[in-house]
């Protein structure tokens, strides 16, 4: 084929695919226009997630009349006159392509006036020709109207997603620029729903009381000085913000948001530094919830690597990692600095016990006398998950034991054999007896697989619905809730009465039966947090992922005493499980030590 010069609609429409890939693409150049005009107001009104409508209205500085056809010609823009501004971008935007992209694969209605200016501007702009220009009434500011986009480009218009995920990819982008420009009023509704709004009283901590809830926020620790209105020191690098104390965690990446000069940005190495600065303070897959604000001299960023602007490179990585790292374990240590375990006890040369603390100095940590928690101690005073129904007692035996002779080898198809309970150890581990052989039992991953069976094998008959006393309202962070709200059918299924009361509030009536007394909260953010990392490839269907993650809340805990008939309880209905080795997240639920081992441990052989 000979080589032509592509037409210029055929030009902006493949430029348009690098700057609009979504609805909320659209929205976040528009956004950040309106940011940048100095708007200290801003509204954003969906439909159809994106498809049928984005509205995007400011109060900031205007668009003068003589400019606004100009404002939709490509690589044409007010923030930058020459090369050398690349080096230090002070603005969100600069490259001159959004409104050019945007017009070009939608409708586009754009209603602006600047101060001193008797009348506002419209013009009408489809598939990147300009349809009609007139001068409106209109106060001051830029309204910008995005109408059937990708009208014209039906092949990118197949793609989308779906109505709901378009709407939290929305709520997630206008909630983040809410964090980072607190300062603004922003509000945002979805088919004429109010689904967020920003207080815009200039304090980080109201903007994420709005998007996260007060139980969240509670949670929440200052990093450096989140509220200081003061600009950095010059050639400066500073760190701010707040991120989530150690219980605060959830199951991916999403909640570490990282802002860099103003910036939502997405950068592998920051969000690293984050997660470095809680090692050893989170559980294996968990991660925190941060908000983090890095402010550093815009000569020492590169902003121009992607025609989205989202990612970022770094004159000194290195720096800026180090930086974060510290700001945030800075936080986490003077909030609960970090203590030392003391020995649990010591064997005396006269061949006894002595327990540690008995000589140990004042202040020293002791089992079970204010520091780390020995056996048997506080950690008994956690709140209990569902509690096991004592089995009667046995002939031959107490209550919950087999007789000696009743020790029988696993079947052939992997089932367990009958174990004696011995005891508990650490208020974490079941110690049993099997034929020939020591068995340790992990009281939390084995409890987890028997709510997951239990749960399952009810699901096929419609799961029992146990109504609460009083309806418990539960507030989720809007992106969060949309995701929610979706799946509410799911919910309805496996057991859950859940109403939305609007906003990001849903009302709880109804827990199913088998979880006991389960924390409502807690049991919606497990399947959120389920819902948020999506579906992965050989995961099972999304119900038995919902199912493990809430058996996964409701399970006994490490740290919970057991009495040796709940012990005995829990141990026969892991025997029944058809899959009792481990637990539906794939961990061992128990180790085994033959006793030949033990007796070359000791010696014997």
């Amino acid at each position: 084929m000979p080589i032509r010069v592509l037409p210029e609609t055929v030009a902006a429409q493949i430029a348009a695919g690098e700057v609009v890939e979504r609805p909320a693409s659209v929205v976040k150049e528009l956004l950040e226009n309106a940011l940048d005009a100095g708007a200290t107001t801003v509204s954003v009104e969906v439909r159809e997630g994106g498809r049928r409508l984005i509205r995007v209205a400011d109060d900031g500085c205007g668009i003068p009349a003589g400019e606004v056809a100009l404002a939709f010609h490509r690589y044409s823009t007010s923030k930058l006159t020459s090369a050398t501004d690349l080096e230090a971008v002070l603005t969100l935007g600069f490259r001159g392509e959004a409104l050019a992209s945007i017009a070009s694969v939608a409708q586009v209605t754009l209603v602006t006036r600047v101060q001193g200016e008797t009348a506002g501007s419209q013009l009408r702009v489809e598939g990147g020709q300009i349809t009609s220009q007139e001068s409106v009434g209109a106060p001051q500011g830029t309204m910008v109207g995005v109408e059937n986009l990708f009208f014209n480009v039906p092949a990118r218009r197949k793609f989308l997603r779906s109505v709901g995920t378009e709407k939290r990819h929305i709520t997630a982008l206008v909630t983040r620029y809410a964090m980072a420009y607190p300062a603004v009023r922003l509000r945002l509704t979805h088919d004429g729903r109010m689904a967020f709004r920003s207080p815009g009283t200039g304090k980080l901590k109201d903007a994420l009381m709005e998007v996260y809830g007060l139980e969240t926020v509670r949670q929440m620790l200052a990093v450096g000085e989140p509220e200081s209105q003061e600009a950095a020191p010059s050639g400066a690098l500073r760190v701010r913000g707040y991120t989530g104390a150690p219980g605060l965690s959830r199951a991916n990446r999403s909640q570490i948001t990282i802002f860099v000069n103003g910036r939502w940005v997405q950068d592998r190495g920051l969000t690293y530094a984050v997660i470095q600065a809680y090692h050893t303070l989170l559980m294996t897959g968990r991660y925190p919830v941060s908000v983090i604000l890095l402010d550093l001299p815009p000569s020492e960023v590169d902003v121009n690597v992607h025609p989205t602007k989202a990612e970022i490179r770094l004159r000194d990585r290195e720096a800026a990692f180090g930086a974060v790292q510290r700001a945030v374990r800075r936080a986490l240590v003077d909030s609960a600095p970090l203590q030392t375990v003391a020995a649990v006890g010591a064997w005396t040369a006269g061949g006894g016990w002595t327990a540690a603390g008995a000589d140990a100095p004042a202040g020293a940590s002791t089992p079970g006398a204010g520091g780390e928690p020995g056996l048997h101690t506080a950690l008994a005073s956690l709140q209990h998950g569902p509690r096991f129904q004592p089995e009667l007692e046995l002939p031959g035996g107490t209550a919950g034991q087999r007789p000696a002779g009743a020790l029988e080898s696993p079947d052939s198809q992997g089932r367990l054999p009958i174990l004696r309970i011995v005891g508990q150890i650490g208020a974490a581990y079941i110690v049993a007896e099997g034929p020939g052989e020591l068995v340790l039992v992990d009281q939390h991953a084995a409890h987890e697989r028997v709510l997951y069976e239990q749960y399952l094998d009810q699901r096929e008959k419609g799961v029992p619905t146990q109504g609460l006393l009083q309806a418990m309202p539960v507030e989720l962070s809007p992106d969060r809730a949309g995701l929610l709200e979706e799946h509410l059918p799911v919910l309805a299924e496996l057991g859950f009465q859940v109403e939305h009361f609007g906003g990001a509030t849903f009302v709880v009536r109804g827990l199913p039966a088998l979880l006991g007394e389960i924390n409502p909260s807690a049991a919606l953010e497990a399947v959120t947090d389920d819902l948020e990392v999506g579906k992965q490839p050989l995961e099972g269907t999304i119900e038995e992922r919902m199912i493990a993650r809430v058996c996964k809340t409701a399970a006994v805990k490490a740290g919970q005493v057991l009495t040796l008939q709940e012990m005995s309880a829990l141990v026969r209905e892991l025997e029944a499980c058809e899959s009792p080795h481990t637990c539906p997240h794939g961990r061992p639920t128990m180790i085994r030590m033959p006793a030949v081992e033990l007796a070359k441990q000791f010696e014997r052989t």
